[in-house]
């Protein structure tokens, strides 16, 4: 096998600017997701000090709803540019 190389003339160009929006995710959903996982974060790394297993699965099963209630509110509008998030002039 041969290893094609592409030279630098045909890489694509992009540069970027301090006026490209970055998505942190800086929103409600993002906020719950992050800190309910990090709960379940906490209980599995006690729990693995521990040695309780049961303990350590549970903590696992908050990590994955931290999951599902971030992407569950991302749906229902409170995400990054969602509809519930818009500044209706009030």
């Amino acid at each position: 096998m041969s290893k094609t190389t592409v030279p630098a003339t045909h890489a694509p160009v992009t540069t970027a600017s301090h006026a490209d929006a970055i998505g942190h995710g800086n929103s409600p959903a993002a906020w719950t997701c992050v800190i309910v996982m990090l709960v379940g974060a906490l209980v599995s790394s006690i729990a693995y000090v521990i040695a309780s297993t049961p303990v350590f699965i549970g903590g696992l099963v908050v990590m994955v709803i931290g999951l599902l209630a971030g992407w569950a509110m991302r749906k229902a509008g409170y995400g990054v540019g969602g509809s519930k998030l818009k500044n209706s002039g009030h």
